[in-house]
């Protein structure tokens, strides 16, 4: 595969009738933290705009970097948030319920990254076994003492896995269906290792909470899918597996967990008004009409040049503003902002592996949080705001000292 390639048409409905809905601009991969050494040579920057399929309102990434450009050694971990190793416990609980699995059962997570997800099937009795291509993470999650195959999950791959480890009798997939490219040979790979009375369970960002609630900085090169229900649904029309259920959760600003299962499964009922019932929503909202996007740009616009304005006013008088989080979010906002070391001071990030490296693009020092206290800044940008309860309980001080927090989204706002 090349560099990078323009798509021509949609991935899950083949449709070619896409049109582009917000471009960011040219941006370095977002996870692609820089040491000092590096920041002497040119960075590699691709272009960041996503489109809508105007056939199954699939919205989508016009432009495909290549994978191993983005995976091969990743630095994000989840282990880092109490909020998502919370989530994870209680997804966990809920999967075996709804599968109704018994102890010592085979649960696969594709793309399980440091094993955490598995750490808790694994506590709760459960046969584990993860799948994810990022070299670095395997050897994490083996320390983590979680058993991983190195590589990206397919039909093909899935029969190796199938005849190595036997069948599954649940798959999870948590925030990582939108990373991949060929969504179609996801679902015949959960179809291979899947048993006759499994479940398959994904979880990931809805488009809808992205477009109600301006998260334009979950677009970037990884997130290559930003599904809708209707979406969903085109996606399983021709395979083995269907949609059985459909929950709503508020994690990362809005997110579905989707249930599915083999058509051949009639002992799980599929709950026909839950997808109605979203499906309407969708309707309600506009997200099968044009007008919906072209809203969506005009809102994402405006905010950067009203964050922008008050970022600089704040300089302006003096104030110290610092950034919380060092998320691929964040470095979407950033380089979509154009703001370097001249706004932002520096930012902090629990993920020991991305302290003392650099943003790309930006160029902005990474520290551990403890930093905070050590210069006591007048502001804080919260980058990762999904776990901006998390934060700003764990900084209470700060706020209390006189500190106070920045949101961007989904409007400027200052607590």
């Amino acid at each position: 595969m090349k560099p990078v390639i323009k798509i021509s048409k949609c991935r899950i409905c083949r449709s070619k009738k896409l049109l582009e809905v917000v471009n960011l601009g040219e941006q370095p991969i977002p996870n692609g933290f820089l040491n000092k050494e590096e920041l002497k040579r040119k960075e590699k920057k691709y272009p960041l705009a996503v489109c809508v399929c105007t056939n199954c309102w699939l919205m989508q990434l016009e432009y495909l970097v290549n994978p191993s450009v983005m995976f091969k050694n990743y630095l994000y971990i989840p282990s880092a948030s109490k909020t998502r190793v919370e989530y994870f416990k209680k997804m966990a609980e809920e999967v075996i319920k709804v599968g109704k699995i018994k102890k010592n059962s085979l649960i696969v997570d594709i793309g399980s990254n440091d094993g955490s997800l598995l750490v808790c099937f694994k506590n709760l009795g459960m046969k584990t076994l993860g799948i994810d291509p990022a070299e670095n993470l395997v050897e994490v999650a083996k320390l983590n003492g979680v058993s991983t195959e190195l590589g990206y999950f397919d039909s093909k791959f899935s029969a190796k896995v199938s005849r190595k480890h036997g069948k599954a009798k649940a798959i999870t997939a948590t925030n990582v269906i939108a990373h991949i490219q060929n969504l179609h040979e996801v679902i015949m790979g959960g179809d291979v290792l899947l048993e006759d009375d499994g479940i398959f369970v994904m979880h990931f960002p809805y488009g809808l909470d992205l477009l109600r609630d301006n998260l334009f900085d979950t677009i970037y090169h990884e997130h290559l899918s930003y599904f809708s229900v209707k979406s969903l649904l085109e996606l399983v029309k021709n395979s083995n597996l269907e949609i059985f259920d459909i929950h709503k959760s508020d994690l990362d600003g809005g997110s579905l967990r989707v249930f599915w299962k083999k058509k051949s499964n009639k002992k799980l009922k599929v709950e026909e008004e839950v997808l109605r019932r979203l499906i309407k929503e969708e309707e309600r909202f506009g997200l099968y009409d044009i007008k919906a996007y072209k809203d969506f740009k005009g809102r994402v616009e405006r905010l950067k040049k009203d964050a922008i304005e008050q970022l600089k006013k704040i300089k302006k008088s003096n104030r110290t503003i610092v950034g919380y989080g060092a998320a691929a979010k964040a470095n979407v906002l950033l380089n979509y902002f154009e703001l370097d070391s001249k706004i932002i001071d520096y930012l902090v990030d629990s993920t020991p592996y991305k302290q003392g490296l650099y943003t790309p693009g930006s160029h902005i020092p990474i520290y551990a949080e403890d930093k905070i206290y050590e210069t006591n800044p007048d502001y804080i940008l919260v980058f990762a705001w999904n776990f901006s309860k998390e934060i700003m309980e764990k900084n209470k001080r700060y706020q209390k000292n006189g500190g106070k927090f920045i949101f961007a989204e989904p409007k400027f706002t200052i607590i």
